[in-house]
């Protein structure tokens, strides 16, 4: 009940610093307000954890709390004694693909043999609808030539390991939902350099060669070697496989941190704007990846499993191949919204999908999901 009653004390701080915030806004007082609106997120991101249902929202919540800390106070997120923060970018990613490695094996690739046309739908509908959505947004935006190239590259990304969460909450195909985001993952290095020269090369110069090399860095190198440390060191090393998780979460929280602070100026222009192009990108990607896999007469339990794997993007990876472009304060910003916000709808669907289990025979793969469930 103390216990409780802590969370229900930061719940209630966290409308009457909102109220306060409102009222400055509403006033002219939009600066003054800042403070509040941090004080809001932080708080509810606390009350948050006491309630079941919410909680699955309070990591997004904090994220938004350190956003709106970059938004009023960027100059702390570009650089510290002349050190450029943005230059952390790249070595977080690399961290977060060696977790993603030392939490793969070889039974994640095994669905590619086991049911290859649900794996291929699910591969080809992340590399073909999301990239296509992506460029008709980026062309309708009227925004930039760099900013709307940034949305073309976060639909270009493949699936995250969000999604595998997302599904598991589902009630979804959760072996499938691993095979696809280790298959398109896989894929980035030569898929999405190509992808990009042909959707975004009107927007943007683009070096496919050197973008592939900078995705095998940030991907191949890290996610071999995590997959080498799980082959040698599997069960050796539990410290390591509950610290990742959270260094994966940190990584990501501090590289839309990092990306909000150094396109402040871009954001406070178009903010809105992108905000609500990145949302329909991201819905489309849901409603487009659930009949693709309808079209193919796949079972309800796999349509539901394309359309959150089609609709989550790997906004980290994304925001690193902006960062090595030379162009985190613009390319890279769609990708630092698309993150937060996929959060939010991939929870809201995962938990009504969730009380309204498959009626159709479309199980996973044996006892599979329970292990995966249980590793990753």
């Amino acid at each position: 009940m103390k216990q409780l009653s802590v969370y229900k004390i930061a719940l209630g701080l966290a409308a009457l610093c909102f109220l306060a915030a409102l009222v400055l806004i509403l006033i002219g007082q939009i600066a003054l307000a800042g403070p509040l609106l941090i004080i809001f997120f932080i708080a509810l991101a606390i009350g948050f954890r006491g309630y079941d249902h919410l909680k699955g929202y309070s990591y997004t919540t904090t994220i938004f709390a350190a956003v709106t800390t970059a938004l009023y106070y960027p100059g702390y997120f570009l650089e510290v004694n002349g050190f450029k923060l943005t230059g952390l970018i790249t070595p977080l990613i690399q961290l977060i693909m060696f977790g993603m490695g030392t939490s793969m094996s070889v039974k994640d690739f095994v669905g590619v043999i086991k049911m290859p046309k649900a794996v291929g739908i699910g591969v080809a509908s992340q590399f073909i609808i999301m990239p296509v959505l992506g460029f008709a947004l980026a062309n309708l935006s009227g925004f930039p030539a760099e900013i709307a190239a940034g949305i073309i590259l976060i639909g270009c990304s493949p699936s995250g390991l969000a999604s595998n969460v997302m599904n598991y909450l589902a009630k979804a195909n959760l072996a499938l939902s691993i095979t696809i985001t280790s298959v398109t993952t896989l894929l980035a290095p030569l898929i999405t350099p190509l992808l990009m020269k042909f959707l975004a090369g009107a927007f943007v110069q683009i070096d496919a060669v050197a973008m592939m090399w900078d995705i095998c860095k940030m991907v191949i190198v890290p996610i071999g070697a995590g997959l080498l440390f799980n082959k040698l060191l599997s069960g050796k090393a539990k410290w390591l496989d509950d610290a990742m998780p959270l260094v994966s979460m940190f990584g990501i929280a501090f590289i839309i941190t990092i990306i909000t602070a150094a396109g402040r100026d871009s954001l406070l222009d178009i903010g809105g704007v992108l905000i609500l192009i990145v949302l329909v990108h991201n819905l489309f990607g849901y409603m487009l990846g659930y009949w693709s896999g309808r079209l193919f007469r796949m079972p309800e339990r796999d349509c539901r499993t394309i359309a959150i794997e089609v609709g989550m993007q790997n906004g980290g990876l994304a925001s690193g191949i902006a960062k090595e472009m030379g162009k985190i304060a613009t390319v890279g910003l769609a990708a630092a919204v698309f993150g937060p916000l996929m959060n939010i709808t991939g929870s809201i669907l995962a938990s009504y999908w969730h009380r309204r289990p498959p009626q159709d025979s479309g199980e996973p793969i044996g006892n599979e999901v329970n292990e995966l469930a249980v590793k990753h």
